[in-house]
């Protein structure tokens, strides 16, 4: 028998379009609310075209242009592991017109510069969150002419050839170091981390022969392995993966590391409460779009959407996580 309940992403939206309308009717010069947007809006997104938050902020940032009747354009601000966007944002006016399609470095790279010994380029109480859109454990990825057939072949032979291999990442202590940091501590072997500008450039190098391996969102690599370019051999989640169900977790191989590359739009601190609850209702309305849902599930991430309070909690739990991760890691010039 066929349930005609709604999905439990689809209720989380309706619920977030319910409390948009009361706040509408209740919040004080709601109808300011209907002054914004009256131009353009930026969607910053801190890393180059081709990776998991510009698959996320095309479709989202096409979307949201349809709700808030004003275009949302995106701005690929790439550097620093992200730091360079997100910062951008972070000083940006608190009016609206300027928000963050972000992954989860967000949570990471305020605590690097402390280790690194440098003025963090932004606080996270510098961003109010909106809405998360995606959460994907990272896959670890090599070429399909590797030798390497298994999670087990591959750490054998890196134990056995310690520093040989190599893998690319987004950037210094990003979404896509992290992971592997944290994989090599539990696993006992050594690789050499070449650093890129973000996970476009980074694929690019792996498919060129110019790195061994990577970890990254299920997305930016999907199409990849469907062609028969690349191999994935594990991924840090606890549930099999609905794009790449065959592939086993690191959990079930004995090394107990977990990592979810996630993706959230967020606004400066300051922004006005009644751009804020547009923007929520929007973005609920974003995530049950069919267009959006559509072009991100094929492209291998499904939609995992949370609106702000909810989204609140799971950004701080994260980020606790994520400031030990990066404490265990050290100074990495």
């Amino acid at each position: 028998m066929t349930s005609t309940r709604p999905s439990p992403v689809r209720r989380a939206a309706l619920a977030a379009l319910a409390l948009g309308a009361l706040g509408t009717i209740w919040a004080p010069g709601a109808w300011a609310q209907g002054a914004w947007p009256t131009k353009p809006v930026a969607m910053i997104v801190p890393f180059p075209p081709g990776g998991v938050a510009d698959t996320v902020a095309r479709p989202v940032a096409d979307s949201l242009s349809r709700e808030l009747k004003q275009p949302v354009v995106v701005e690929n601000r790439a550097g620093a592991g992200g730091a360079v966007g997100i910062g951008a944002v972070a000083r940006a006016p608190a009016d609206g017109y300027t928000v963050l399609l972000s992954l989860s470095s967000i949570s990471i790279l305020p605590e690097a510069d402390l280790i690194l010994e440098r003025k963090p380029a932004y606080q996270m109480s510098q961003f109010k969150p909106i809405a998360r859109f995606t959460a994907d454990p990272t896959v670890f990825v090599v070429r399909a002419d590797a030798p390497w057939k298994s999670m087990a072949e591959f750490i054998a032979d890196a134990k056995a050839r310690p520093g040989t291999y190599n893998y690319g990442s987004s950037g210094n202590y990003g979404t896509m170091h992290v992971p592997m940091e944290m994989l090599k501590g539990q696993a006992g072997f050594r690789m050499t981390h070449i650093p890129y500008t973000g996970a476009g450039p980074a694929i690019v190098a792996l498919l060129a022969g110019q790195v061994d391996a990577l970890a990254t969102g299920p997305s930016t690599v999907a199409q990849q392995i469907k062609a028969g370019k690349l191999r994935a051999l594990a991924h840090w989640g606890d549930q099999p993966l609905a794009s790449l169900p065959e592939v086993p977790s690191l959990t079930q191989l004995g090394y107990p590391v977990r990592f979810a590359q996630w993706s959230g739009l967020f606004v400066p601190a300051g922004t006005p409460d009644e751009v804020v609850q547009r923007l929520r209702t929007a973005a609920a309305r974003v995530a049950v779009d069919p267009a959006v849902v559509q072009i991100i599930e094929k492209a291998g991430s499904p939609i995992a959407y949370l609106d702000a309070p909810d989204f609140q909690a799971y950004w701080d739990q994260d980020a606790r996580t994520m400031t030990s991760a990066v404490k265990r890691i050290g100074k990495v010039e």
